[in-house]
């Protein structure tokens, strides 16, 4: 992901609030909270799309890398926009890049990425990715 992208370079924007829990003793928002807004803004999207049953589903998402880069600091309260694309799309395998942004601002708080390996949920196999899951992953695809 190159250095500091805006706010037009993603595809999906999720509103978010941080939450009192979300500061630490320091008075900013603690690096733990960034990968909890990850992982709502990935699952959100996935949900809504019908691609992802989190209950039921044959497939489920694994995360085997993530990453994250702060550019500014966030606190309580403040209204977010967490924003999502997907730079790469594999047989099993999705890279999701994510930005964390003060509400009414260009340029992110923070960046970050993950990849989910989607397995099999009994055998935790790694499975190709289903249909409905590939088509939502194309829409937001960079």
């Amino acid at each position: 992901m190159k250095t500091q992208t805006t706010r037009a370079d993603y595809r999906h924007v999720l509103p978010l609030q941080t939450r009192w829990a979300d500061n630490d003793i320091y008075g900013h928002v603690n690096n733990v909270a960034y990968y909890g807004y990850f992982d709502t803004i990935v699952n959100e999207y996935l949900i809504a799309e019908g691609a992802l049953d989190i209950h039921d589903g044959a497939v489920i998402g694994l995360v085997v890398e993530t990453g994250c880069k702060y550019f500014a600091p966030l606190e309580f309260p403040q209204k977010l926009d967490g924003a999502l694309r997907v730079a790469k799309i594999g047989n099993s395998s999705v890279r999701y890049e994510l930005a964390i942004i003060k509400k009414g601002e260009d340029a992110p708080a923070a960046e970050g990425h993950f990849v989910h390996v989607y397995v099999d949920r009994e055998t935790r196999r790694p499975a190709s990715l289903p249909p409905a899951l590939r088509t939502a992953l194309e829409k937001i695809t960079t």
